[in-house]
């Protein structure tokens, strides 16, 4: 086990200090304490590095980010800095965001979740490690397309929508964005956006055979 670093033990006790919860009753850090202190003691049995870095424990593997632990408002949660490259066979890594390329997470709301994943957790810090020894990388996406705001608009009043078309591969989603940006007018944009709702909704993408 790794020498347990007193910055860890200090960000235990006021958290990241980023915010103006920091070191306060507020502070999120208090509301999974003893969370992050299981993930903490399972974390530091793999042999990483204890650091703290952004102000939250990170664990790295010859100077090279693996996990980090941190707190937010309704869970606590290990983050892989390279988790889009995990085969997670347990299927349980989600995106931070919907435009994360890299990282994905684990999320946590009582520490017996925990502990019965601690196998796991440790299997994944073993794959995260063989993933940093074969310097393999995350292939970023330049300069993405950014949506159309038509789309966002319409994403906003219809969650079920958005919620089918971000669970589309990133193919199809670019392929959708380019067509849905193509015209010149608001209203054309609405209107194939509108014509290829049910496809989105089937979990098609823009070329596939439509099948409603």
């Amino acid at each position: 086990m790794e020498r347990m670093n007193p910055k860890v033990d200090k960000y235990l006790i006021d958290g990241c200090m980023r915010c103006k919860f920091g070191a306060t009753p507020e502070c999120k850090v208090n509301n999974w304490r003893v969370e992050l202190e299981t993930l903490r003691q399972i974390v530091s049995e793999t042999g990483l590095t204890e650091e703290v870095k952004w102000g939250v424990p990170c664990y790295t593997f010859d100077n090279k980010n693996i996990v980090i632990i941190s707190a937010f408002k309704e869970f606590a949660c290990l983050s892989f800095i390279k988790g889009a490259l995990f085969t997670d066979k347990e299927k349980i890594l989600l995106k931070p965001g919907e435009s994360s390329q890299s990282a994905r997470i684990i999320k946590y709301t009582n520490p017996e979740q925990i502990i019965e994943q601690a196998e796991i957790i440790k299997s994944y810090i073993l794959e995260a490690v063989a993933l940093e020894k074969s310097n393999q990388k995350v292939e970023f996406r330049k300069n993405p397309e950014p949506l159309p705001e038509e789309l966002e608009e319409i994403f906003s009043n219809d969650l079920k929508l958005k919620k089918a078309f971000y669970t589309l591969t990133q193919g199809r989603q670019r392929g959708y964005i380019i067509y849905f940006s193509q015209p010149k007018q608001s209203q054309s944009r609405y209107n194939r956006i509108e014509k290829y709702r049910q496809k989105i909704l089937n979990g098609e993408g823009l070329n596939d055979e439509y099948s409603g």
